[in-house]
């Protein structure tokens, strides 16, 4: 059984060491995520080009993300790497205090904006919300705050405001020079932290499309507000990210659930990658085997019709990252043999605006009422698969392409593999007997096996997918339809 929910992991010094990334690839990895908090230009650019040798090698394309540090709201540096804070105490944030100086009475911040976005009674969190601090008062750009529950503090943990609301431009002068450094290795996808707006991934791309590169782009939904203008992020989005660590201190991890379900949902009826990410086997750090909350958060994610689940330090930095893959694909692999996976209303009640989305829905249509093994589309640039991979369904879907950056995006889609296919032939039966052979030739298609193959009539120009047929392999006669 092909596992059609994709495993993302974060590649860091846990994956560099030898054997790791090859055992990564044998486990089931389908997408490697670069950190760009973390390492330099060349350490990503060697890992970029680690794993784009090891697909020629293998022959399994794995494709690459690259994720923007975005805007860092911190505090600095304390005197003595951290502290503890008791609750009721007071604790200040100063921007103008030394920021290597830190004390268990007060710190350096490192965004200035801080003390003017702030008011009595406002809520910070920090270091994913393990401090609460409450603002008594403003003055002279110090927040002096009283401790609401206390803890270790420790050097450059993030600062939350609960509801959201802090200005930070989505994109900083750091991203904007990794955004060079990520057209040089044509990632697939470029994740964009803490947008606000639809105008922050608008500017994304523009930035991106001027270094000459067309990666996709993925929203991280990080912050309260972005969640007042979902629709128009998503729409501006070729992915989003249900990021939940930011955006659970922010709305409260008792809203995270209903949230997630949501984004997920909404994700994939814009037609949309949704991808869930954050702590999914966060104790496979330290420990060979995930915990059993663990198994059911990865699962229901499934259920609930995520494309991608995401592995951060698990795989960056932990002790088991060839054992988290393993684990995430057995729990992926049981869970969509429930019956409710398989299961989908997805726009029968729709009128589709195109030719090529009709021939898409009906190909998911024929395949889920009728004996078929598997789908294989021609595309150009993966716009059938998308929309067919919106489809719950069991049969795998095929897209076969010529263009390595088309075979790159659709390793993301639910559902979907990616085949390599060039060819020179004119004749589409002949096109449909080299379809044939190629996936008889990877061992996904034995005789007696039922096909639907979707193509347009004219090669190379994208959105001209017009004709549906099943072929039935071993056999000279077709249905067209």
């Amino acid at each position: 059984m092909l596992r059609r929910t994709k495993i993302l992991a974060t590649l860091g010094p846990a994956t560099d060491k030898p054997g790791v990334l090859e055992g990564m690839f044998a486990a089931g990895l389908d997408f490697v995520r670069m950190n760009f908090s973390h390492g330099s230009a060349q350490d990503h650019i060697n890992r970029a080009n680690a794993v784009r040798e090891l697909s020629l090698k293998t022959g399994r394309l794995v494709g690459i993300l690259a994720d923007l540090q975005g805007p860092k709201i911190r505090i600095a540096r304390f005197k003595d790497t951290k502290v503890f804070l008791h609750e009721g105490q007071n604790f200040a944030l100063d921007i103008n205090f030394d920021p290597m100086a830190g004390d268990n009475t007060q710190v350096g911040i490192t965004y200035e904006p801080l003390a003017l976005e702030v008011k009595p009674g406002s809520r910070l969190l920090l270091d994913d919300g393990r401090i609460v601090l409450d603002v008594v008062n403003v003055e002279n750009m110090r927040v002096n705050c009283t401790v609401i529950v206390g803890g270790d503090l420790s050097n450059n943990k993030g600062i939350n405001l609960l509801g959201g609301g802090l200005s930070a431009a989505a994109l900083t002068d750091k991203d904007k020079e990794d955004i060079k450094t990520i057209a040089i290795m044509k990632c697939d996808y470029v994740a964009i932290s803490f947008p606000r707006t639809a105008e922050d991934l608008h500017e994304a791309r523009r930035l991106l499309v001027a270094e000459g590169c067309h990666a996709g782009i993925v929203s991280k939904v990080e912050r309260a507000e972005a969640l007042d203008v979902i629709d128009e992020i998503i729409l501006a989005s070729d992915a989003v990210m249900v990021a939940r660590g930011d955006l659970g201190v922010e709305i409260g991890d008792a809203n995270l659930p209903a949230v997630q379900k949501m984004l997920i949902k909404r994700t994939r009826e814009l037609n949309r990658v949704a991808i869930t990410a954050t702590q999914m086997m966060e104790s496979m750090i330290d420990n060979p085997i995930p915990t059993r909350a663990e198994v059911f958060d990865v699962a229901n994610a499934v259920y609930d019709g995520t494309d991608v689940i995401m592995l951060s330090a698990e795989t960056a930095s932990g002790k088991h990252p060839i054992k988290a893959i393993e684990a995430m694909n057995r729990v992926c692999i049981e869970a969509e043999k429930q019956p409710k996976v398989r299961v989908s209303g997805h726009r029968v009640e729709l009128q589709f605006e195109r030719v090529d989305e009709a021939i898409a829905m009906s190909a998911m249509y024929l395949a889920n009422h009728t004996k078929i093994h598997g789908i294989a589309a021609l595309t150009e640039s993966g716009s059938t698969t998308l929309w067919m991979s919106r489809i719950s369904s069991g049969i795998p879907i095929f897209a076969l392409s010529p263009h390595p950056e088309t075979l790159g995006k659709v390793t993301l889609y639910r559902g979907v593999f990616p085949v390599l296919f060039i060819h020179d032939l004119s004749d589409h039966d002949e096109v449909n007997r080299a379809i044939i052979a190629e996936l008889k030739r990877r061992g996904v298609a034995v005789e007696g096996d039922t096909f639907i193959i979707t193509q347009g009539d004219r090669e190379g120009i994208a959105g001209g997918t017009n004709a549906l047929k099943v072929i039935t392999v071993g056999q000279n006669n077709s249905l067209n339809l």
